[in-house]
């Protein structure tokens, strides 16, 4: 009779993730029968690194890769299409290590915890978010490595003619101007606090419309150059902006929420100084401008994600 070996678990382990995502499902251990919270943090010597599908997420994934091969780590990606799958996935240990943003994962796993209407958690505060990130991630046996430099949240940018024209650098600057705006993002940004609703309060501007025409967008930010929108929602990581004569307003009210870059890993697997160590290399170094850039390596200049991400590491000397 054939011995299975931990290894040949771990391959069926993410055949079987690989079929729950065809089939939109995935589970994770629960609550109340999870001894790995409180096991000594893991060094297994094969990670699986998870990602969310979108150019972002693959990059970061990729880096991930990178600096756990060089640590010593046999590594191997896995894309996964949303949250509602990889973190299950992450807590089963079935995935490893995911990147994640702190304000989005600490109010996502709220949710999880609290129910669908639990109110947010999150806030524009790092130290605070992170406090409330790391005490729901606990319980679950993931732990939320030290957030970077980097961070990827709503961005409101206008017409770089639009804004010399009117004094604009920031969004306080465009509350007291007291022009009307027609914005260009998603349906949603009616009612989401972070945007129509947000922008009023915050910062008294006259949003006379929202154009459903998505969050950054070409046709959003093609409305924005040739004046039919006065405003786009993006993100801080967009890296076309300046391709539409476009410029970015400053949150100088930290409206939006912290979403800094964070490794999440699970602790029984991946929990080790080693870990943290080699990928707290990227914190170190990668910022919002640079995680733009190689965005728009992958979205504009059509190169490999593998490609851009060992080009990035090579070049930041940490290969």
């Amino acid at each position: 009779m054939r011995r299975c070996t931990r290894r040949s678990v771990r391959l069926a382990a993410r055949a079987a993730l690989a079929a729950l995502v065809l089939t939109g499902c995935a589970t994770g251990p629960s609550l109340e029968n999870r001894g790995q919270v409180t096991a000594a943090p893991g060094d297994s010597r094969h990670l699986s690194i998870g990602s969310a599908g979108f150019t972002e997420s693959e990059l970061l994934a990729q880096m991930y890769a990178v600096l756990l091969r060089k640590a010593g780590y046999e590594t191997d990606l896995l894309t996964v299409g949303n949250r509602e799958l990889y973190e299950p996935s992450l807590e089963s240990g079935q995935i490893d290590v995911v990147p994640e943003y702190a304000a989005t994962f600490a109010d996502w796993l709220n949710a999880k915890t609290n129910g669908a209407d639990a109110d947010p958690v999150a806030s524009p505060d790092l130290d605070t978010t992170m406090k409330v990130l790391r005490s729901l991630a606990t319980p679950r046996g993931l732990t939320v490595l030290p957030p970077g430099r980097a961070v990827d949240q709503n961005a409101f940018a206008v017409a770089a003619s639009y804004a010399e024209r009117h004094g604009l650098k920031t969004l306080s600057d465009l509350g007291r101007a007291k022009l009307p705006v027609r914005l260009a993002a998603g349906d949603e940004c009616v009612q989401r606090p972070f945007c129509a609703p947000g922008l009023k309060r915050t910062y008294g501007i006259d949003i006379t419309a929202v154009d459903p025409k998505g969050v950054g967008t070409t046709p959003a930010k093609q409305a924005v150059q040739n004046g039919q929108d006065q405003m786009v929602l993006t993100t801080s990581t967009d890296a076309t902006v300046e391709q539409f004569g476009l410029v970015f307003l400053e949150d100088d009210k930290k409206l939006q929420n912290a979403d800094y870059l964070v490794p999440v890993v699970n602790r029984a697997r991946a929990g080790s100084e080693r870990v943290a160590a080699a990928l707290g290399k990227l914190n170190s170094v990668l910022t919002t401008e640079d995680l733009a850039d190689l965005n728009q390596r992958v979205d504009s200049w059509r190169r490999l994600p593998e490609d851009v991400a060992r080009d990035y590491l090579r070049k930041k000397g940490l290969l």
